[in-house]
């Protein structure tokens, strides 16, 4: 790098709400329940997301908040066996794929053992405590509610340290993958359906993504939060993650830890995934940036995404980094019928890469699309052959390669095979189911765990489109971009995602101000050229916002128009973003 990083790794709204509306560290918050006990709250529940830690959280509500009794909302949950066999249809028994549940978390509950526990909350007297997932169904006549909610990049890091268990089972020695997986298909589609109904019932949020420092927020304060974002741009908080065939470019960049071997992967604008950090004075409160998706839905998406898509974000970015790193795993994405009947997902993996830069030096490439004239039962069998360990895959033989540059942008719909080579810094932008890759090679290499990294050759076969060979490629996929129109130090183009995508992708380049709207529906945004921009508001309906190179942000469709300029050490230079929204 010639100039320090800039890039901001925890970002966060400024809430307009009183300081005292939260309070850090377990005796504040014991002080700040007993004052709403001593007020007259007698029966207390304390709904928890998947993910907490329960010793932390149970000895400190235990031992410093005032109760009479205290009842595990776990004791009304079915048996672990019959659980594991409830749940087994949805997380079926593959590595990776399940089927996106239709599980309520009452449908956890044994009711035999639910109206036992609830005999006693209703037998007991003073104060009482309902603690744990399903507590708010436990005792539905509660006079205050506290939800402590859990990030799901936390959740994954505590899944990988075998801290914590999936809902009603003893599972934390599993594999990493077998947990995540319940969590995504069964776990967490259940407790967020049950989220959903509570909102607007939340007298406090209790945040214990950071161990040992536990922070309290009225729910009130929190819904304030998530009201003050969809009005002006905001950004999710990124998270890193090496991987076998991670790179070295966003250490620079983005300024992480050089003694990690590598970084791969970078969520940095998927709302099913990222945090959201809300700022009350000096504290930060963090919370899913999913919540935002569910409690404001129409504000952030707009009315005619979200009728399309219902209270889910469609799109997604994302950094794959192979500079100075390994070629990205052969794959394909499932076509949409083909993903609705197999998981359960209403909509597919269409996707696109966006080179933000390149290692000249490596000869980068994108493997994208078929060699003319193949057989694929050919194709097929040298596959599993590989998969077997008998041979490797003659990759030059069936699939084309591409040279890529800086700026070049790839389309990738579903069926497509594809993937980055090395050398290569792609910004992903795509459609958001983002798990549903079925890798068919990933040249020989094992994962960072020592084992090999699942292959799904049978559902890719299933999926491959045949027709998509460099002729196919070079139509309808490669650089379609196409000059829009241009103003006073401004230019626009279509960076060009297939037709067959709901995705539509605007370049501008500027060294003055452009003018951009949301049109009702939700724009996202990277800056990929120049070091720092600041979006503004016409009318002044939100304050400026700063935003650095290589960072994403979103603007929400209620925000209507906008600006971007130069800013900073770039004032008089040229920038460049890259927009991002769906085809309404």
């Amino acid at each position: 790098m010639k100039t320090p990083p800039n890039y901001d790794k925890y970002p966060h709204v400024v809430v307009e709400a009183e300081n005292k509306s939260c309070v850090t560290g377990w005796k504040a918050i014991a002080e700040k329940l007993n004052a709403s006990i001593a007020a007259g709250k007698k029966l207390i529940v304390v709904e928890t997301y998947q993910g907490v830690l329960t010793d932390e959280l149970v000895s400190n509500l235990k031992g410093l908040v005032k109760h009479d009794v205290w009842v595990d909302a776990a004791n009304a949950l079915k048996s672990e066996e019959e659980i594991l066999e409830m749940t087994y249809p949805d997380v079926t028994d593959d590595r990776i794929f399940g089927y996106m549940t239709r599980l309520d978390i009452s449908d956890y509950q044994d009711k035999e053992k639910l109206t036992a526990v609830q005999q006693k909350v209703d037998l007991a007297n003073g104060v009482v405590i309902v603690y744990g997932i399903g507590a708010s169904l436990v005792a539905p006549a509660y006079d205050m509610l506290v939800y402590a909610d859990m990030a799901r990049w936390e959740i994954q890091l505590r899944m990988r340290k075998k801290l914590v268990n999936n809902i009603g089972i003893s599972n934390n020695q599993e594999e990493f993958s077998i947990q995540y997986k319940r969590g995504f298909f069964v776990d967490w589609r259940a407790l967020d359906r049950l989220k959903k109904k509570l909102f607007n019932k939340i007298d406090f949020v209790l945040d214990t993504n950071a161990a040992g420092n536990p922070k309290l927020v009225t729910g009130e304060a929190v819904l304030a939060g998530y009201k003050q974002t969809v009005k002006q741009p905001f950004r999710v908080v990124p998270f890193f993650d090496p991987g076998p065939w991670g790179g070295q470019w966003m250490k620079d960049v983005c300024d992480l830890d050089h003694d990690v071997m590598n970084f791969a992967w970078c969520f940095d604008g998927v709302p099913e995934e990222n945090s959201l950090l809300l700022r009350f004075g000096d504290i930060d409160v963090e919370v899913p940036s999913i919540n935002v998706v569910f409690y404001q839905t129409n504000e952030l998406l707009g009315p005619k995404v979200h009728s399309r898509f219902g209270d889910e974000f469609p799109i997604r970015f994302d950094f794959l980094d192979t500079i100075q790193g390994g070629n990205l795993s052969l794959q394909v994405h499932p076509l949409t019928e083909y993903i609705q009947e197999k998981f359960g997902m209403h909509y597919t993996q269409d996707e696109s890469y966006y080179f933000l830069d390149v290692d000249e030096a490596a000869e980068p490439v994108v493997y994208l699309g078929l060699q003319e004239g193949i057989n694929p039962d050919e194709m097929i069998e040298d596959l599993r052959a590989a998969e077997r360990g008998e041979k490797l895959f003659d990759d030059e033989k069936f699939v084309k390669k591409w040279p890529i540059k800086k700026h070049d942008h790839v389309s990738i719909p579903a069926g497509t095979v594809h993937c980055s080579g090395t050398g290569g810094m792609v910004l992903e932008i795509s459609a958001t189911p983002y798990i549903f890759t079925f890798k068919l090679w990933d040249w020989g290499r094992l994962g960072l765990d020592g084992k090999p990294r699942p292959i799904n050759i049978e559902h890719g076969k299933n999926v491959i489109q045949w027709d998509r060979d460099a002729a196919w490629v070079e139509k309808n996929a490669l650089n379609l971009v196409e000059p829009l129109a241009e103003g006073e130090g401004w230019r626009e183009e279509r960076t060009g995602l297939n037709e067959l995508e709901f995705i539509e992708t605007r370049r501008h380049w500027f060294t003055g101000k452009v003018s951009h709207n949301t049109n009702g529906g939700v724009n996202v945004i990277n800056l990929v050229e120049g070091r720092e921009a600041i979006v503004e508001s016409p009318t002044n309906a939100f304050e400026p916002f700063v935003v650095h190179y290589a960072e994403t942000f979103i603007i929400p469709a209620a925000v209507g128009e906008y600006t971007i300029r130069p800013y900073g050490e770039s004032e008089g230079r040229e920038c460049g973003t890259l927009k991002a929204y769906v085809r309404i």
